[in-house]
């Protein structure tokens, strides 16, 4: 239900297909602010917090991909939003890919964007679940400080650095940690990518070494009818980074999709 998540309800109702942003982690519903801002005039634009993130309830634990997909679907039944375009980034985006596999009907495009489809090696499982002790014994500030300049390039604006800083030193520890433990266990989402029926694009920051270009690559290959941007000059986050090229790429896919809509 709709109470459950926090979220922001931007634009107008208007024959456009909606579009919902699912955020990163250990990120909140404002990592989306330079997209509701651009899109929110035309269409209308959906930002929820995860469970564990932002003003959206904590529950510690662990919270498997399937849980945060089922809250998106909830909260969009609860808004009587069908035939939408999702956007996820890391692992926003293997929640979207989630969200395909239970309700990719409703969908009328997916976005990807510096994420990737493997499951998670039984080293990665460890370094996940280590993490997560990790912070909730210490909280997000060490954690924060050490990977900023792999979630935003070196050169990125200082603003955009205090931003993501900011996100991550708000986070809850207690989410944080359930989201990793989480996602150490997801599927492989590699065979899905290849019955994916809508448009999809895939975007990536040339400098992201969290999910490289060739991870992107890879999932536009296996993407039935896919387009890829590389975005010059940004890392993990190249929304927040270089916005108007990230916007300009969404403006152009979206187009696409609500010329197909309106056919």
């Amino acid at each position: 239900m709709s109470e459950f998540l926090a979220f922001d309800d931007h634009g107008p109702h208007s024959s456009l297909p909606p579009l919902v942003l699912v955020h990163g982690h250990p990120f909140d519903r404002t990592m989306w602010a330079p997209q509701a801002a651009a899109f929110g005039a035309a269409r209308r634009v959906i930002v929820p917090d995860l469970r564990g993130y932002g003003a959206s309830p904590v529950v510690p634990g662990s919270t498997p991909l399937s849980v945060f997909a089922r809250d998106i679907e909830a909260l969009l039944d609860d808004l009587g939003v069908d035939g939408f375009v999702l956007a996820g980034l890391s692992m926003g985006g293997q929640i979207a890919m989630e969200c395909y596999d239970r309700f990719g009907d409703r969908m009328r495009g997916l976005v990807l964007a510096d994420t990737f489809p493997a499951a998670e090696s039984e080293d990665g499982k460890a370094v996940r679940n280590a993490m997560a002790d990790r912070l909730l014994r210490e909280g997000m500030r060490g954690y924060a400080d050490e990977v900023l300049e792999r979630m935003v390039a070196p050169y990125a604006e200082e603003a955009v650095k205090a931003h993501v800083h900011r996100m991550m030193t708000s986070a809850p520890p207690e989410g944080a940690a359930a989201a990793l433990r989480g996602r150490a266990e997801r599927p492989d989402y590699r065979a899905l990518l290849t019955r994916v029926a809508v448009p999809a694009l895939v975007v990536v920051g040339a400098d992201d070494t969290y999910t490289p270009v060739a991870d992107a690559e890879a999932m536009h290959a296996a993407l039935p009818d896919s387009t890829l941007v590389v975005i010059e000059r940004a890392a993990h986050l190249p929304n927040l980074e270089r916005a108007q090229e990230f916007n300009a790429a969404l403006a152009a896919f979206l187009s696409r999709v609500d010329a197909t809509a309106a056919a």
